[in-house]
């Protein structure tokens, strides 16, 4: 099989698009054939970092990032009007790529670089399959969907923000998790940090920002130690930046107390083993994020990132607290307000169980091989 792949801009649209091509080859060699892979996206880009680490060929094309307003004239800014030129300019650099490697298949997976990327392969008669990782649907796949594309969804509920023409053959896949993130070992977890003052016989809670970690998690973590170390063991993952004042903050705390608290600036590939450890997950709420909690099956007490394109991370924690499958801190985001989230997770295990069990509900594990059903139907049409 020839697979254009494309999308990035962040982390949320290109590993799902590398978990899927890596399922995608093995699925293939499985069969006895092989897998020709060209990724195509921005210049000087994750994806491109992304793809070249991995062995993938990789096409850079220009585009245009569309910025949305209420105020119509807003919306012909210089700004926006250079980056029109951009994305058509992008357009007419795809077709030339499409047709130079004729793909049975072209995989999107949005990002701002899909649009040209997709449309191209629409005007060249190419199978266009489009991945929505989040509970809405982006600007980008927007677009796709109205020009013919196929559409391949996390959640049931986007299925009714797809246009009429997409929505009847429209799937519901889930949004592909790396496979090493489901074969953590919880009892390794501990070791593998160097986590020597974590008690057994104590719930232990993850606190993660991301790879530089989150100014405001960590500070409303940092306000809630003395009541959360009575608790729980905590693994805080907190950035470069912040571990001095994280340690800092337990400087007064009893020695017993302040050894449960275990800072990193980042946690590499023993993640999988932290996440099996993990009884709750203090967390931001993007689509990759909630993938592998959900497919683990954890308890997790969100805080969305209210600058996230479309509110996503907001829409993303509302749809699962209203399930009964997450806690979210939606609008006031304080000490406080954490620990009543936190305290019946902490203190029941009952109750905690009952809300992993409900995000292990919304988890798809497999999603990444129903992604590949979804492309390999697409090179038969």
């Amino acid at each position: 099989m020839r697979l254009i792949v494309t999308g990035g801009g962040t982390g949320g649209h290109t590993y799902p698009a590398l978990t899927a091509v890596n399922a995608l080859r093995a699925r293939l060699e499985g069969e006895g054939r092989g897998l020709e892979v060209l990724w195509v996206g921005a210049e000087d880009s994750l994806e491109k970092r992304v793809a070249t680490s991995n062995g993938i060929p990789f096409q850079a094309v220009a585009t245009g990032k569309v910025r949305r307003s209420r105020n119509p004239l807003k919306l012909v800014s210089p700004e926006n009007i250079r980056d029109m030129g951009s994305a058509l300019r992008g357009v007419l650099q795809s077709r030339r790529v499409v047709a130079g490697f004729r793909p049975d298949v072209v995989l999107a997976t949005g990002g701002y670089v899909a649009v040209p990327v997709g449309l191209a392969a629409r005007l060249a008669r190419r199978p266009l399959v489009v991945h929505e990782q989040t509970v809405l649907l982006g600007l980008a796949n927007r677009v796709l969907a109205r020009a013919g594309a196929r559409m391949a969804v996390t959640s049931e509920s986007t299925l009714k923000l797809l246009p009429d023409s997409a929505r009847e053959g429209a799937v519901v896949t889930g949004n592909p998790v790396r496979p090493a993130v489901l074969e953590g070992q919880a009892d390794k977890g501990a070791e593998g940090l160097g986590f020597e003052g974590c008690d057994p016989d104590l719930p232990t809670v993850y606190v993660t920002g991301g790879a530089q970690g989150s100014a405001q998690i960590n500070t409303t973590v940092r306000d809630l130690l003395p009541w959360l170390l009575e608790r729980a063991n905590v693994v805080h993952q907190c950035g470069e930046a912040n571990v001095d004042d994280l340690r800092e903050a337990t400087r007064d705390l009893a020695t017993e107390l302040a050894a449960r608290h275990h800072v990193t600036a980042f946690v590499g590939p023993e993640l999988p083993d932290v996440l099996a450890m993990a009884d709750v997950v203090i967390s931001r709420s993007g689509a990759g994020t909630i993938a592998e909690l959900t497919a683990l099956g954890k308890a997790a007490v969100f805080v969305p990132l209210a600058s996230s394109a479309g509110d996503e991370q907001r829409h993303n924690a509302r749809h699962l607290q209203e399930a009964g499958a997450a806690l979210a801190l939606l609008d006031e985001v304080s000490a406080e307000r954490l620990r009543e989230k936190l305290e019946p997770l902490l203190t029941d295990a009952q109750w905690r169980a009952v809300v992993a069990d409900a995000a292990r509900e919304h988890g798809r594990p497999d999603a990444a091989e129903r992604l590949v059903d979804v492309v390999i139907s697409a090179e038969a049409t």
